[in-house]
C-alpha cells in the first residue's frame, strides 16, 4: 500500500487581536493562549493562580488567566472545556461556552465546575480551558404570522429516536 500524503497547509486568514497581561511581569512565565496542534480550533488557556486551587466535587470556581483581550467588533471569544479534563476528571466550563464579547476588556476568567467524584487541583500554568474566536452575525427579527413548514416541524428532543 502506498503512503497517504498530508494535504499542503492551507493559507490561513490570521486575525490579529491585541492582548495584555494584566499583572505584567508577575505572569510573564505563563504562555499566551496558543494552539497545541496545527489543526486545533481552540487555543489553550492557562491558569494564572498564585497558589494551588483545589476544586471539590460539585464546587464551581472562577479561575483567572491574567489576560485581557480586545476582540474586534463582529467577533467573539468562546471559552470551552478541554476534553481531557472533562472526560478524565469531570472538569467542565459551567457556562459553556462562555462568551467574551468584543466590547469586554476585563480579565478572562474561566468558570469551572468539578462534576467528578474526586477533588481536582489546578496549579499555576495548567491548561484549564480552550478559547475559540468566531465571527458573530447580528440579526434583525422579521416577525411573521407563521413560519414555512418543514418535514421536522415541531419535533423536539429525541423525536428521531435513540
Amino acid at each position: 500500500m502506498g503512503e497517504t500524503k498530508q494535504p499542503k497547509k492551507a493559507e490561513l486568514d490570521l486575525l490579529s487581536i491585541p492582548i495584555t497581561r494584566l499583572r505584567g511581569e508577575v505572569d510573564k512565565d505563563l504562555p499566551l493562549p496558543r494552539y497545541m496542534s496545527h489543526g486545533a480550533a481552540g487555543m489553550d488557556l492557562f491558569a494564572a493562580v498564585d497558589a494551588d486551587l483545589t476544586v471539590q466535587p460539585q464546587e464551581a470556581v472562577l479561575v483567572p488567566t491574567g489576560l485581557a483581550v480586545a476582540i474586534p467588533e463582529g467577533f467573539e471569544g468562546q471559552v470551552r472545556a478541554r476534553s481531557g479534563l472533562a472526560v478524565g476528571h469531570g472538569l467542565a466550563v459551567i457556562n459553556a461556552p462562555g462568551t467574551i464579547d468584543s466590547d469586554y476588556r476585563g480579565e478572562i476568567k474561566v468558570a469551572l465546575i468539578n462534576l467528578g467524584k474526586k477533588p481536582f487541583t489546578i496549579r499555576r500554568g495548567d491548561r484549564i480551558a480552550q478559547m475559540i474566536i468566531n465571527r458573530v452575525y447580528r440579526v434583525q427579527w422579521d416577525l411573521k404570522e407563521s413560519l414555512v413548514a418543514t418535514e421536522r416541524n415541531e419535533g423536539g428532543f429525541g423525536h428521531t429516536g435513540r
